[in-house]
């Protein structure tokens, strides 16, 4: 079986300051975070995978990217809204951009998140990590025992999520800094006998990674 973790399209159009984007902040996609979505789905078409299930975060940029992938697709499915998958609630630094959080916290507090996932303290970051880890591995347990051998399973969420996912599918849990996962990107894990093994991380969506010619 294989499991693609992808992460929702832009969320910012050109022109716009980036801002940290986190539960409390619930953008629509842009035009190219649309597009984006719909090559998630486009990639399985071209590589002739109609997947088993497709899972997403219940905030608006993962649901109806998700809807977007399973349309072109042809996913006739009902799409599982998971709030496990929900984004971290980046607190105070929430709506912020890079330039306001390093003048109150330090360009280093958004380092140590970024290269070695160390929340910062006293920023109200919810929920705490390790629930949010616990919450990961009860999704991809609850992936994998429902699975049937073949299934794809195509999930939906955002980077603050998807990177407590890396060390579960065999990511090297000493370089948190691989654990990030660009905007329209998407990872793929296929599970084998000695567990889950990741084949691609953090890559634009494309039908080789699946087997496709593409």
């Amino acid at each position: 079986m294989r499991l693609i973790l992808a992460r929702h399209g832009n969320t910012f159009g050109p022109g716009d300051v980036p801002v940290w984007v986190g539960a409390a902040e619930d953008l629509p996609l842009t035009d190219k975070g649309r597009v984006q979505s719909v090559q998630f789905g486009l990639a399985l078409k071209e590589a002739g995978i109609m997947p088993a299930r497709i899972i997403a975060g219940p905030l608006q940029r993962t649901a109806n990217g998700a809807q977007l992938a399973a349309a072109e697709c042809g996913f006739e499915g009902s799409i599982e809204i998971d709030t496990r998958l929900r984004e971290i609630d980046y607190g105070s630094w929430g709506g912020r951009s890079d330039a306001e959080i390093a003048a109150e916290w330090g360009e280093k507090a958004i380092e140590d998140w970024r290269e070695r996932s160390i929340v910062p303290g006293g920023a109200g970051w919810t929920p705490e990590p390790a629930d949010i880890a616990a919450n990961a591995q009860a999704v991809l347990q609850g992936i994998t025992g429902a699975a049937k051998a073949g299934d794809t399973i195509l999930l939906i969420s955002s980077n603050g999520i998807l990177r407590y996912f890396h060390a579960l599918l065999g990511g090297d849990p000493g370089r948190p800094e691989e654990s990030k996962m660009r905007t329209g990107h998407w990872s793929v894990a296929a599970y084998r006998p000695s567990g889950w093994a990741l084949e691609v991380w953090n890559a634009p969506p494309h039908p080789a990674a699946l087997g496709g010619a593409g």
